[in-house]
């Protein structure tokens, strides 16, 4: 955890998080605007289901490129300053720095997770529901979001170490944006092959079309899928590791 600690040290000055409050304000006004508008059409669909159901849509478009950008800022600092030899001379191993980077870009997606359930309470809250709140949900709903983002941050770890010039993790970050938004649009046996359409897909709660009106459908969180997505990920951590601990510098 020293390392780790040393990594949030080193971004200090990197506004990594005006950038995370930046982009986390634009992906809530849109979904609570979004929202508002499907319940002023439809005053008797509950607001919990919505909200989250659009949430977990916009985080399959922002999350990417967030996460990219993170993920970008925590690594560069590595290229720039050329900071792989000083390490080793200091005998601190190239295993140790890449698991300190994955904390602590996995800690920050955490912290948007969080005040991404405190904005959904607070704004169903003020349209005053007489339900309770969800707290199953909830944490279903963060529970999917953690473990996908897990992946892509594995990901984009692995290529912005790899690659000096952060524009194409960047440009990768934005691909990823775009896949998890229309990842719905997918076939099934095509979409479960980009990482990036989880955001959506282990979600808790489904939009579907019955009769020309829309329905909102709990299905709970797909076990099978956490369980794939997290394997998937400790190989994407494993092959990015090895990867970058043996690479020149």
């Amino acid at each position: 955890m020293g390392y780790a600690a040393l990594e949030f040290y080193k971004i200090r000055h990197k506004k990594i998080f005006l950038m995370i409050v930046f982009l986390l304000c634009i992906e809530l006004f849109w979904a609570f605007m979004s929202g508002s508008i499907s319940l002023s059409r439809d005053p008797d669909a509950v607001s919990w289901e919505v909200i989250i159901t659009i949430i977990a849509q916009m985080n399959g478009l922002f999350l990417p490129i967030l996460t990219a950008v993170i993920v970008s800022r925590i690594c560069d600092m590595e290229h720039k300053g050329n900071t792989w030899k000083m390490l080793m001379a200091a005998s601190v191993k190239r295993e140790q720095i890449y698991a300190a980077k994955y904390i602590c870009a996995c800690s920050l997606i955490l912290f948007v997770i969080v005040l991404q359930l405190v904005a959904i309470v607070v704004f169903c809250q003020s349209k005053s529901l007489t339900s309770p709140i969800p707290w199953e949900l909830l944490v279903q709903t963060a529970m999917g979001t953690l473990v996908t983002s897990m992946a892509v941050i594995a990901l984009q770890q692995w290529i912005s170490l790899a690659v000096p010039n952060q524009a194409f993790a960047l440009c990768l970050g934005m691909l990823g944006g775009f896949i998890g938004i229309t990842a719905s649009l997918f076939p099934g046996m095509v979409r479960h092959f980009f990482i990036w359409s989880y955001y959506n897909e282990l979600s808790p709660i489904v939009m579907k079309y019955i009769n020309s009106s829309v329905v909102y459908v709990t299905q709970g969180l797909s076990f099978p899928f956490v369980g794939g997505l997290l394997l998937f990920s400790v190989l994407l951590y494993a092959v990015g590791n090895f990867y970058i601990c043996r690479k020149e510098v």
